[in-house]
């Protein structure tokens, strides 16, 4: 996918274009989990469409529920969902910087042979 150390740095329009097939895909790492959320908020918590976005966004975004939990089932949900929701932040950073990353190491490495 990326360049190899010994090719020619990648030109500036198509780094544009893999930085923004980045920030797509790890927009859609979002999107799914933030559905997740809101799916077992919805179903396990009884909570509205809007109330299970609200908890969903809180908890993927890292501040926390906003309603109180009275369900074992949306307990234990909001637990796991709250360890997963850590997990895809870190993944999807990680799928967003990995272009920029890519190119600051390959420059570096251009410039030293």
């Amino acid at each position: 996918m990326y360049e190899k150390r010994h090719e020619k740095l990648l030109p500036f329009r198509a780094f544009i274009r893999r930085i923004l097939r980045s920030a797509l895909f790890s927009a859609a790492i979002v999107v799914v989990a933030l559905g997740i959320g809101i799916a077992g908020y919805h179903f396990t918590e009884h909570l509205s469409w809007l109330d299970a976005l609200l908890n969903a966004s809180m908890i993927l975004g890292g501040m926390g529920p906003v309603d109180g939990l009275h369900t074992v089932a949306g307990k234990l949900f909001a637990s796991f969902y709250a360890l997963f929701s850590g997990l895809v932040f870190i993944g999807a950073a990680s799928v967003l910087l990995a272009p920029l990353v890519h190119r600051l190491m390959h420059h570096f490495h251009i410039q030293e042979s």
